[in-house]
């Protein structure tokens, strides 16, 4: 019998359905039925297989009867008949078509009940020869966009987001370790140094049985194809494309085979460089004298990494660091900062409860919070100009902040909740709410999530506008990107640096893995102006918090500091901070 399908699986099993479904034209209520029952899938705490054994998967809210019944048999036998029959209803290939951004169940429709399209081949065929320039609903433009769609897509295949190669990371990580024949493991490459887009996992092995490793990796779970297959290194292909490589070395190799494969590239060659000056040669298993060359004094015996870097005249990097962008003179200059962990945050502000389009209520985000250990928690929903996104009208707003008054005044809570909003940057930079209304919350997020299309030099107007808001606390994911989907809007970022610098606005570092956004690249320069940065993680549901681990990896990255991040700072503290630029405008708090 096969092994009963995952959560993750069922949610794309039931996403599958409702596109189908619309697909077909069926009933709009019937589709939402299926993306309902999936929400609720999605945040249900107990287990699922247990629920369909018990036939209490129907007393779940949001699932009927009907999708109940489906549900446990997919997850009792690990087949779903109706999704199979609805899949042989239509080409195999037209679901491609919903990889491609700005092309919804709408417009797939269209495409094959009028021009027959049912693939991304026959789509961008029909684009360049002109007939869904020609379809009504369509146009040029729109033929143009899903070209450029097509071309995002082409150039994406084959690459992860950090988030989705993460859990992949961990478990094979934690298998390998967990190994008899495994003496140490390590998952190195541009995941370790927690790149925002991977192309493949390495895992680093010390082991006396490298045989036996390999044979295990070769055969582990998950595996669609072997790609190659040595007695030291194996490269397989997961079901989901992502490569997976494996090193096994001995115990002696293992620090020079971990910080070679962990890269990158370009600090490797300056750490090879290092170590021909003093007369040795550095690669993958041993620092050793190299010939022909001076020696001054012989290569020191090296157990880890940090002895390597040593050994080399230089304080040890840390992974997030190795990018060869002056992290080599920091380290010799004894430099380097004291990189942001984890354990010190205190709380976050860019947060969102079902008052707009979270999952969750405010009550159930305190908690979730408060279980975390952090001591605050901004509530951040909607302005009404995201109306997609259900967003809070003036009315509902201060509604919001009564009740977050009666819960901090309740001791039972456990954590400060602060007030604010996720206020839209309207196209000419004026704010979706008045400042009669902004006066009235502790904090104000300013995003843009309309009018993305504007020219650089006025999109950078619009935003530097809003940050001269004294109301405005910080700004949301900066360039709008959504990675391997969205490409930044343009605008000018060393110039939105400046005006943070200017205006004593807070940039984000939105924590959703596939925001990442302010990228990690500027912030060298935004210490440098001292801009101060908030960690969000942009939480639509209690199990969005996760994604702060996504946050601190990319802040680390960025070279930041606990003393950079705000949300760093305990209660008393943060409270007068984000007041600041109020009272530097001499506004009351």
């Amino acid at each position: 019998m096969p092994s009963p399908p995952t959560r993750d699986q069922i949610l794309e099993a039931l996403e599958t359905i409702a596109r189908l479904l619309e697909l077909k034209g069926e009933n709009p209520f019937k589709v939402r039925a299926y993306r309902t029952a999936a929400t609720a899938i999605e945040t249900f705490p107990g287990d699922l297989a247990e629920a369909a054994r018990t036939e209490s998967l129907g007393d779940i809210t949001g699932i009927g009867d009907a999708i109940a019944a489906k549900l446990s048999e997919y997850l009792e036998t690990g087949r779903l008949p109706y999704l199979d029959e609805l899949r042989e209803a239509f080409p195999p290939d037209i679901l491609t078509l919903f990889e491609l951004q700005g092309l919804g169940a709408k417009k797939i429709k269209t495409l094959y009940d009028q021009l027959g399209i049912s693939s991304i081949t026959g789509l961008e065929r029909a684009c360049r020869d002109g007939r869904v320039a020609n379809l009504a609903g369509f146009g040029e433009k729109s033929s143009a966009n899903i070209l450029k769609a097509i071309e995002q897509r082409s150039k994406n295949i084959g690459f992860f987001l950090l988030g989705e190669a993460a859990p992949v990371a961990q478990r094979i990580l934690e298998q390998l370790r967990e190994h008899p024949d495994v003496l140490l493991a390590a998952a190195a490459g541009s995941y370790r140094r927690r790149k925002e887009i991977v192309h493949d996992l390495d895992f680093v092995v010390a082991t006396r049985e490298p045989v036996a490793v390999i044979d295990w990796f070769a055969s582990m779970e998950g595996i669609d194809e072997v790609l190659a297959r040595g007695d030291t290194k194996c490269s397989v292909r997961l079901h989901s494309g992502l490569q997976c490589d494996l090193r096994a070395v001995s115990g002696a190799e293992y620090p020079f085979a971990l910080s070679y494969f962990t890269g990158s590239k370009e600090h490797n060659v300056r750490l090879r460089q290092r170590a021909l000056d003093r007369g040795w040669t550095l690669n993958e298993y041993r620092l050793a004298p190299a010939e022909g060359r001076p020696m001054p004094a012989p290569p020191p015996a090296v157990h880890d990494e940090a002895e390597l870097y040593r050994a080399l005249g230089l304080d040890p990097i840390e992974p997030e660091l190795r990018e060869d962008r002056g992290e080599i003179d920091l380290a010799e200059r004894h430099a380097l900062p004291d990189l942001i962990e984890l354990e010190n945050l205190r709380g976050t502000f860019h947060n969102h409860t079902h008052a707009s389009d979270g999952r969750n209520s405010l009550e159930e985000m305190a908690a979730a919070a408060h279980e975390l250990g952090l001591e605050y928690l901004g509530i951040a929903d909607h302005s009404k100009a995201s109306f997609q996104a259900n967003g809070l009208d003036a009315k509902r707003l201060l509604a919001q902040v009564a009740r977050i008054g009666e819960l901090n005044a309740d001791p039972a809570t456990g954590i400060h909740l602060f007030t604010g909003t996720e206020c839209d940057i309207l196209k000419d930079g004026s704010l979706d709410f008045p400042d009669e209304i902004l006066a009235q919350l502790d904090y104000v997020v300013a995003s843009v999530h309309a009018s993305f299309t504007l020219p650089e030099a006025e999109m950078t107007r619009r935003i530097i506008r809003a940050m001269e808001n004294p109301h405005v606390t910080m700004l949301g994911h900066l360039t709008g990107r959504l990675l391997l989907s969205r490409d930044p809007y343009a605008v000018d970022i060393p110039a939105i640096i400046e005006a943070a610098a200017a205006t004593g606005t807070i940039i984000e570092l939105n924590a959703n893995p596939r925001r990442l956004d302010m990228d990690w690249r500027w912030w060298p320069l935004a210490r440098e102006k001292g801009v101060r940065c908030a960690i969000n993680p942009d939480a639509h549901r209690v199990e969005g918090f996760n994604c702060l681990w996504f946050g601190v990896a990319a802040a680390r990255k960025g070279g930041l500091t606990r003393t950079d991040v705000i949300n760093c700072l305990p209660l008393r503290e943060v409270r007068d901070q984000i007041q600041s630029k109020r009272r530097k405008a001499g506004l009351a708090a």
